[in-house]
């Protein structure tokens, strides 16, 4: 074989080792900088993510629970879609976890007290239901919840309750009174599943009969909120009877707790008509919910966590699970059973939507500026590597001359 023909088989042998090298220097083993085709999944997912999870399990949860995208109903500003606070553990603010009964609370608030990777972990003893959850270094709580500081301000107590007693609460435990950030945060979850959830928890025994309905310095009277059961509870009741119950508290239970009553004439339906009443109620418990540091949806577990730990700059140790086996999933309802739920939950069922629709839209948010940061920080370091290499030929080539 002559030369000629030996350069013609030796060209297309180099061309593919310098691609490979190529390829080797821009993308080596274990990068997650390249991406290719299936790979083009991975945008707008963090590399800061926590060790339990590879970045492809996180963006492949998180889409798995996403709903088709539908047009937004509302004209969310970028100010309501950003959402990160610089919470300072080691200083005096602190988290109040607003629990609303049957949305998830009991599992996120373990979540808070068990899961968070943290310098000093909570302290949770066997047997014992709170955890002391103490700033580093000292023996404070920064965390205001039934795991940590238990029912400080009532059973279940809501957010005219809490904004209320929780300054003054924190503040006794404090003799030098410095400024504090108190961050609220909730749980909501969609209406007819957690007011059948409720039902089923009565049926069983529950009542939150020693919730305080604290408003305006004081309790509910009997006529104010007359009780749906004679007795100690109201173990066996049907779904007809919870749903014929006109002062039942499930009714539109989740804007209750997240308005501001005081604005209502609190527990006295006399102070202005129906109609009045829940239209304040309504806004007052979008303003507010919108305006807390943070809330999440049950039915949205991922991306609740991957919402929460963005907002707080804190990471979970475990991953969040989804669970949609309840005991509200297996009630078998009939249209017109869900039609009357809806209508007695219709202002909890326009918070939903409203909570829903923002929630998604700053997990989308919070999503694409991450995509985004990632890429510049990828672009950076090609720059740098870049000019490293031009110097580093450069003395070189000085070396040599």
């Amino acid at each position: 074989m002559d030369d000629k023909s030996n350069k013609l088989i030796l060209v297309p042998i180099l061309a593919v080792l310098f691609v490979m090298i190529g390829y080797q220097y821009i993308c080596p083993a274990g990068s997650n900088s390249c991406h290719f085709k299936t790979g083009e999944k991975l945008r707008g997912v963090s590399l800061l993510s926590t060790q339990y999870r590879t970045i492809e399990d996180i963006y492949t949860e998180l889409e798995d629970e996403s709903p088709p995208k539908s047009p937004s109903k509302f004209n969310f500003s970028e100010r309501d879609l950003q959402r990160h606070v610089d919470f300072n553990i080691k200083g005096d603010d602190v988290i109040v976890f607003l629990h609303i009964q049957k949305t998830g609370g009991t599992t996120f608030g373990r979540h808070l007290v068990r899961n968070i990777r943290l310098e000093q972990p909570c302290d949770c003893k066997p047997g014992q239901k709170k955890c002391t959850c103490h700033r580093p270094g000292k023996e404070e709580s920064w965390l205001f919840s039934r795991f940590s500081t238990g029912w400080s301000c009532g059973l279940h107590a809501d957010w005219t309750e809490l904004t209320n007693c929780v300054p003054v609460i924190m503040n006794k435990k404090k003799a030098k009174k410095n400024k504090r950030n108190f961050y609220y945060i909730t749980m909501l979850r969609d209406p007819v599943s957690r007011y059948l959830s409720e039902w089923k928890h009565v049926q069983r025994g529950a009542t939150w009969k020693t919730s305080l309905h604290m408003c305006d310095g004081r309790s509910p009277t009997q006529d104010e909120l007359p009780t749906c059961y004679a007795g100690d509870d109201w173990s066996g009741v049907t779904l007809t009877e919870f749903m014929d119950c006109p002062s039942n508290l499930a009714n539109n239970r989740q804007v209750r707790m997240l308005a501001d009553l005081s604005l209502v004439g609190c527990y006295n339906l006399s102070s202005m008509n129906e109609s009045e009443r829940n239209h304040i109620l309504l806004g007052s418990a979008m303003n507010n919910l919108k305006n807390m540091a943070f809330y999440g949806l049950t039915e949205f577990q991922r991306k609740t966590q991957y919402l929460f730990e963005r907002t707080f700059t804190l990471r979970f140790i475990a991953a969040f699970t989804q669970i949609n086996s309840t005991r509200a999933a297996n009630v078998d309802l009939s249209e017109a059973v869900r039609r009357r739920i809806e209508e007695l939950n219709y202002l909890d069922v326009q918070l939903y939507e409203y909570a829903k629709d923002l929630f998604l839209q700053r997990f989308q948010y919070t999503r694409q500026r991450e995509h985004q940061e990632e890429r510049l920080k990828r672009r950076e370091e090609r720059r740098r590597g870049e000019l490293a290499s031009t110097t580093e030929d450069y003395t070189s080539q000085v070396a040599r001359w």
